[in-house]
């Protein structure tokens, strides 16, 4: 029987591999916008963005594997597990979709981690605390990128206001996972070690629908819920996602650069 102390680094070892998944497999979506972004300035605002989050995902997945006691790599974990093994939320996998789409998943993912990285920032496990703080920094100035475009487009034009709407409408069934509750936030929650998402819903509600409202549009409510990234279950962009990410290792196995 596994004792306390191995359940909870355990427990924190499967945090560190969900946040680093989010921030993995999100950085690569963004990726896709390099040479294809609406202007050269937008372009590096997303390459830096995208290498921001694979940065925090490098720190990420390298604790999950000295957490987990199995000694995996970054590279190990980013690379060699298939799709079914990821545990990102369903809203970071979305397809680029329309500019506009990608601004409001920015919107939505960006809101979300500055409040979950400042909450864990006062882990009581040193390696994610630090790997939250570094992180809630970065995070930070993607929210503003996130909140600036979602009120320029909105206040445009009628166009790039139809296609905002129409970008929030698209993501904001993905957004009710992030803050998903389960045994294991329950009892990192109760040890200190992690906050509960859900406890910073309301939170993220204001302020999102104050960017929102200040971009003259208005919050969706969604009629469905997307769920199942956490517990592997993806959709069916996911799986080619995975192959481009993984297409360069699975080429050259054990391959270093």
């Amino acid at each position: 029987m596994p004792t306390t102390e191995t359940r909870e680094s355990h427990d924190l070892a499967l945090l560190a591999l969900r946040l680093g998944d989010d921030a993995l497999v999100l950085g690569q979506r963004l990726c896709r916008w390099i040479t294809r972004a609406p202007t050269i300035e937008e372009d590096l605002a997303l390459s830096n963005i995208a290498l921001d989050l694979i940065g925090h995902a490098r720190a990420l997945l390298t604790l999950s594997g000295t957490l987990d006691g199995t000694g995996r790599t970054e590279d190990d974990l980013a690379y060699g597990r298939p799709d079914r093994e990821f545990r990102n939320t369903l809203l970071t996998a979305l397809p680029n979709g329309d500019f506009a789409t990608t601004v409001a998943r920015q919107l939505a993912y960006s809101h979300y981690a500055v409040l979950f990285y400042e909450a864990l920032a006062d882990s009581t496990e040193p390696g994610l605390a630090a790997c939250a703080a570094r992180a809630a920094k970065e995070v930070g100035y993607h929210r503003r990128h996130a909140d600036g475009w979602t009120v320029r487009l909105g206040l445009g034009t009628a166009e790039s206001a139809r296609r905002m709407r129409a970008g929030l409408d698209a993501v904001w069934p993905y957004t009710a996972e992030l803050f998903d509750e389960d045994d294991l936030t329950l009892r990192l929650s109760a040890a200190g070690s992690a906050v509960s998402p859900r406890t910073l819903h309301p939170v993220w509600r204001e302020r999102v629908g104050a960017v929102i409202e200040r971009a003259g549009l208005t919050v969706p409510v969604p009629r469905w819920e997307a769920r199942g990234g956490r517990q592997g279950l993806h959709g069916e962009e996911f799986g080619p996602l995975v192959a481009e990410l993984q297409s360069v290792r699975r080429q050259f196995p054990g391959g270093t650069w």
